[in-house]
């Protein structure tokens, strides 16, 4: 039914729950598998406040950058274990769904795979969580895993 699929995650519970659906689609068609994480970089000025002492902002998109990458790690081995063998990683920058949405369009995926629910804030309640965001805006077909 699918040739390939773009699954997006970000190390929830709700994440881990999409990946484990998109390896079964994925294994059951014969797939492609898109694994997309994008880090959540915060906007606030020159520097951010995390507990005693104050971190660059570029400090901190650097982290989210290494924690990223072992987030895209651990959930290609979780992949494999699920038995999906064609597997590409991809770490994007930006406004999670907007990444998401283009990331998908530029792979030309035939579906994205979310959780309903990740680690977002309160603001994501208020102004519409990433996957409300993606089902309304994407191109493609999108299931949404609770």
């Amino acid at each position: 039914m699918y040739k390939s699929l773009l699954v997006a995650v970000d190390g929830s519970e709700h994440g881990k729950k999409a990946l484990t659906l998109a390896c079964h689609l994925a294994r059951q068609d014969h797939a492609r598998l898109h694994i997309l994480h994008v880090p959540e970089v915060l906007t606030q000025e020159s520097t951010l406040i995390w507990g005693i002492g104050a971190v660059a902002i570029e400090d901190s998109r650097n982290k989210l950058e290494a924690i990223g990458k072992k987030v895209i790690e651990q959930a290609e081995a979780e992949a494999r274990a699920l038995g999906a063998t064609q597997i590409e990683t991809h770490l994007a920058q930006g406004e999670p769904a907007r990444a998401i949405i283009h990331q998908a369009e530029t792979l030309g995926v035939e579906v994205i795979v979310l959780g309903c629910r990740g680690l977002g804030d309160l603001a994501g309640l208020v102004m519409g969580s990433v996957s409300h965001k993606v089902t309304h805006g994407a191109k493609c077909g999108v299931i949404t895993v609770r």
